[in-house]
């Protein structure tokens, strides 16, 4: 059951669309099923002799009055507006169980407490099966206003116990750090012209995108109007810096014909201009990412941070795991953004199921995730997909989605850990789309059985108490071929499974060899490293000014990444 709190100033305008037909006629039967006086409210659903300016009338009693207080000037957003929904596939309620709904809705919201014969003003009004709309006027009869203060969370916690008692399905609490959900008008728009997703979503997922990939706040503004997103900052009147800023989708406009203006804040919590300015500070030239001398790099960089923000999760700082979960959430963007195998779809799913589990009433500690944050923007950049190392992260991203459901889920963020969950399915499905063709094509080139019963005594000395289980795995060939590229690369088979082995334990893992097999690929070149360490470079500065991505970032370069708002 999902209450919507609003206000506003046009409560016959309210009342008009209440009990009108609807934008699509999907208006029926409109009626009230309880007011503050079931006597004295008018109803026009019921009572053809009754008009809309009746029941106005009768509603802003108080507001009037105090209106002539005032001198003539009604109080601002007096009117105060509720819709209550229930879940999909739920049973449809009666007029007297929509009409309780209603009392314990306005008496939770602070706006007609039980027994408060001073009480605003309201009605419930049902025109559809699933939903009732409440309205009320916010100005008491002792012309005071309600103390409304955290009515919408006040208002989400009495229906959580309404579904319990009702027998209806069991939503996730909230913690106010949930996007703003589109309007019903919204919806009807995005219906009209064919859209699958309201303006505000198509920003709002784009807005995340061009976050992810960017290293300043310059070049954020300046990839969102190059996927022709229009951008209205506002300057503050002293200084002249941005203190705000609106975005609108290309060709969503207002009856006059006007751009429609969604401001970052309204879009999410985390897109405001302070929020952005925490993760995307204004860095030189130097510090942003690079094009790396080996294509391979940034995935590698990139594993390495999953695994460092998978141990932030269990160190007991919960501000600075909210860091990293908020990096990750970037990370997810440009994975599915730099990969290109038909699993990528899964992946643009998980990072948008994941934009909910990213915040939380925990303030993030932004600094400690710098290398995730940084590994991530390289991906944003990296001109090729190695296939091991593509799926070593995806099989990384995997894993900490499931411990950034089960953080989630040890602290009560009810709604957060659903949604890693749901980007845990997506990263999962997708792993499952990528990983086999790998894993056969390494188990093929699997070194002689000479070097394998070699490596199967590293596997013993190094790992004794998982060794029959890794050796049982049907990855342990494919394990052969990786233990043999980290041997030419200049790595100590043995030291290495024994290094490998102990980041994690290995005693729930189904497919023990598959874990190692995905942790040694991403391991460092030693003897590459090792030549370009010997190698002196000249021009440093200018060959950074080269390789350094232009403001514009690859993804404004990408047609598929430009989809256009009708």
């Amino acid at each position: 059951m999902v209450p919507d709190v609003s206000t506003g100033s046009d409560s016959r305008g309210l009342i008009v669309y209440l009990f009108g037909p609807g934008r699509r006629d999907e208006h029926t039967d409109s009626h009230i099923v309880a007011a503050w006086d079931m006597a004295g409210a008018p109803d026009p659903g019921r009572d053809p002799a009754v008009t809309y300016s009746q029941l106005a009338k009768r509603l802003d009693h108080h507001t009037d009055l105090r209106t002539r207080e005032l001198g003539g000037k009604k109080p601002p957003q007096h009117v105060w507006h509720c819709p209550v929904r229930t879940a999909p596939g739920d049973r449809y309620l009666t007029d007297a169980e929509w009409a309780e709904v209603a009392r314990r809705v306005v008496h939770a919201a602070g706006i007609a407490p039980e027994g408060d014969e001073m009480a605003c003003r309201w009605i419930a009004v049902r025109h559809a099966d699933d939903h009732i709309h409440i309205m009320a006027t916010t100005v008491r009869a002792d012309g005071r206003r309600p103390r409304t203060h955290r009515d919408g969370q006040r208002a989400q916690a009495e229906c959580r116990k309404i579904e319990a008692e009702f027998g209806l399905r069991r939503l996730k609490s909230g913690d106010l750090t949930a996007p703003r959900t589109p309007t019903g008008a919204e919806r009807a728009k995005a219906e009209r012209q064919g859209q699958t997703v309201t303006a505000r979503q198509w920003l709002r997922e784009r807005a995340y995108a061009v976050a992810a990939a960017v290293s300043s706040e310059a070049d954020y503004f300046t990839v969102l109007q190059s996927l022709g997103i229009k951008v209205k900052t506002r300057l503050g009147p002293e200084t002249g810096d941005v203190i705000g800023y609106s975005l609108a989708a290309p060709g969503d406009t207002n009856a006059a014909g006007e751009p429609v203006w969604y401001g970052g804040s309204k879009l999410a919590p985390d897109l405001s201009i302070n929020r952005l300015r925490e993760r995307l500070p204004d860095q030189e030239v130097a510090d942003r990412p690079q094009y790396a001398a080996d294509p391979a790099e940034p995935w590698r960089h990139a594993t390495t941070a999953m695994h460092t923000a998978h141990s932030a999760l269990d160190s007991g700082d919960d501000a600075a795991a909210q860091g990293y979960l908020a990096a990750y959430g970037d990370a997810l963007y440009n994975i599915a953004s730099a990969t290109t195998g038909p699993h990528r779809a899964e992946l643009r799913a998980a990072a948008k199921a994941f934009n909910r589990a990213r915040r939380s009433a925990i303030r993030a500690d932004h600094q400690g995730a710098t290398a995730l944050r940084k590994a991530a923007k390289e991906l944003a950049y990296a001109s090729s997909e190695p296939g091991g190392l593509a799926i070593a992260l995806l099989f990384a991203t995997v894993h900490l989605a499931r411990a950034a459901a089960k953080w989630h889920e040890q602290r009560g963020h009810e709604q957060q850990a659903a949604a890693a969950e749901e980007a845990f399915r997506h990263l999962q499905a997708g792993y499952q789309q990528a990983a086999p063709p790998v894993l056969a094509d390494l188990a093929r080139r699997a070194p002689r059985a000479a070097t394998a019963r070699r490596f199967e005594q590293d596997v013993r000395v190094a790992l004794p108490d998982h060794a029959d289980r890794i050796l049982a795995d049907p990855a342990w060939a494919a394990l052969t071929t990786a233990l043999s590229h980290a041997e030419t690369a200049g790595h100590n088979p043995r030291h290495l499974l024994a290094e490998v082995g102990s980041e994690r334990e290995l005693d729930s893992a189904e497919h023990p060899a598959e874990v190692l097999n995905w942790r040694i690929t991403a391991q460092p070149n030693k003897r590459a490293q090792a030549a370009r360490g010997r190698r002196t470079i000249s021009g440093a500065s200018s060959v950074a000014a080269t390789l350094h991505p232009p403001a514009t970032s690859p993804m404004a370069m990408r047609p598929e990444e430009r989809g256009q708002h009708r």
